[in-house]
């Protein structure tokens, strides 16, 4: 094709990739991106959102008039009613990774083009169509060889790895003391014609937030630049409604990690930085995983299978290895819809009034789940389908994105180039979970990019910050409290009073297992305040 590019512009490509190949362009982009084009010659609106959804794009309908944006706020401005999608708060509360789901957003006439959507408006029409979606026809089909395989996945990382280091300003990456961030720097540093730099969080406050000791094995392998940031309580509480006010959206307690070193990368001059993002989702690297991937080791009838490898997984302690036992069990029986059913009903308590948790199951059908799917794949292929598409993922892309763009830092995540997911989702699980390890392939085939004290490490580090266990009962429990027993909290109307109450006083004496949605409460009366006169 012979075209004459004009600048150095992503923009430019776009336009004359639209150009050439129309609305099939979206299939030869590699990467995120959220955008419309207007076409003069055939009177049309075209729109694209990339296919993991990396990048946001909002739209809503008043009328004969259509608006869209990056971010919710953006359209509130916008004639439209503020009335709330009672279903959507429901929902994310009593499931923390469905913050982000489906096109729905807590506002009822606020909408999300999906990932791998485009959306065509034409003589006053509006059309929605799906390009891209993961094939299940493919799944766990591979022939290759473990070897084979591995190879082939270091390929593939290094191939999408140097193309997120494409960048007129200098890329840095963060870093956490675990495998995937690692891979990242230890592979870029080699690549880079300067010193990498890194930013990572740690918290004074409790050990299990500070992975200081493998951040330091990392730096000494590979001579990066490390930059730390060790935020307080104080930085939570300043930070809490801001970090509400970037997302749209109720935050969780890693966003005190988030915030920090978006914050900080930003002030260091940073632009650009490398994330380790969606390796877990497509690999396997959740606890979870391997409740479905015991299970379907019992359902396949691979008895000693189960029996040699489920020593190496269940913990020592009895208590907890029943329970384990017992969630292996429950994903055997389960199809993965009833397992996320039961979470949402009965794994943490009901902090809201009866009466709106009857106009959530009204305004959703009575089906408040319908997205989560069950398709015909093995349990572990279920999990992580639903994980890419509907779960954990498209929320915490939300989260990497508005924290960063909120910095003025474009974060990039090597580990959802879709070459290198499709062929992950190829592999059959043995390659993904072999206990005590999970992620095994992406183990094997970067070992040789990192230290052996990384790629060996069986325990995974902890996204998130001491709010739990130390925060909320110390220096955040008069700002907790004045919230909790405050009369604007009363006159919300939603909220189950004494049973809140009631938990508060058991987390003040000892008992942390409602902790998280005790966060979750602040953190959506914090939402209310925020973003006030809604209905």
């Amino acid at each position: 094709m012979d075209y004459r590019f004009f600048s150095h512009s992503d923009t430019e490509v776009i336009i004359k990739a639209y150009h050439a190949w129309g609305d099939e362009c979206v299939h030869k982009f590699i990467g995120m991106w959220a955008f419309s084009i207007w076409d003069p010659r055939r009177q049309r609106l075209f729109m694209s959102r990339d296919r993991y959804g990396v990048k946001p794009f909002y739209y809503c309908r008043v009328g004969d008039m259509l608006y869209w944006g990056s971010e919710m706020k953006q359209l509130l401005q916008s004639p439209i009613k503020r009335d709330l999608n009672t279903a959507m708060i429901w929902r994310s509360m009593k499931v923390n990774s469905l913050l982000v789901y489906d096109d729905e957003t807590y506002w009822q006439e606020i909408h999300v083009l999906k990932p791998g959507h485009i959306m065509i408006v034409e003589q006053g029409n509006i059309h929605i169509k799906e390009y891209y979606h993961l094939d299940i026809r493919h799944f766990e089909k591979s022939a290759l060889s473990f070897d084979e395989a591995k190879e082939r996945y270091h390929d593939l990382f290094l191939k999408s790895l140097k193309l997120q280091l494409r960048s007129d300003v200098p890329v840095a990456a963060s870093l956490s003391g675990g495998m995937d961030s690692g891979a990242i720097v230890c592979s870029a540093s080699r690549m880079l014609p300067y010193q990498l730099r890194t930013f990572s969080v740690y918290y004074d406050d409790d050990p299990v937030y500070d992975e200081r000791p493998y951040i330091e094995i990392i730096a000494a392998h590979t001579g990066v630049q490390t930059n730390y940031i060790s935020p307080g309580a104080d930085d939570a509480m300043a930070w809490w409604q801001k970090a509400i006010w970037l997302n749209d959206l109720p935050v969780a307690s890693g966003f005190v990690s988030q915030y920090a070193l978006m914050k900080k990368t930003r002030q260091e001059g940073i632009k650009v930085l490398l994330s380790g993002q969606g390796s877990d989702e497509i690999s396997g690297g959740y606890r979870h995983a391997t409740y479905r991937y015991f299970a379907d080791l019992l359902r396949q009838f691979k008895l000693h299978s189960f029996g040699r490898e489920i020593g190496h997984f269940l913990s020592k302690n009895p208590v907890k290895a029943m329970g384990d036992f017992g969630k292996i069990m429950m994903s055997t029986m389960m199809p993965e819809s009833t397992l996320y059913d039961l979470e949402s009903r009965y794994y943490r308590f009901e902090p809201f009034h009866r009466d709106f948790v009857n106009e959530a199951g009204d305004e959703a059908g009575g089906k408040l789940l319908r997205r989560i799917g069950n398709i015909p794949a093995s349990r572990l292929a279920n999990f992580l389908y639903n994980m890419m598409h509907t779960t954990s993922l498209q929320t915490l892309l939300h989260f990497e994105d508005r924290m960063s763009m909120g910095h003025s830092v474009e974060s990039r995540v090597p580990f959802l180039d879709h070459d290198l997911v499709e062929f992950v989702f190829s592999l059959p699980a043995s390659y993904k979970i072999r206990p005590p390890y999970r992620k095994i392939l992406h183990r094997k085939a970067l070992k040789e990019c990192v230290p052996s004290e990384i790629s060996s490490r069986k325990d995974k580090g902890i996204f998130g910050s001491p709010f739990y266990n130390n925060w909320f009962k110390g220096p955040l429990k008069s700002f907790v409290e004045d919230i909790l027993y405050s009369a604007e909290f009363r006159r919300r109307g939603i909220w189950n009073l004494p049973d809140i109450h009631k938990r508060w006083r058991g987390y003040l004496q000892g008992n942390s297992r409602d902790a998280e949605m005790l966060f979750n409460v602040i953190s959506l009366e914090l939402w209310f305040r925020v973003f006030g006169d809604t209905k």
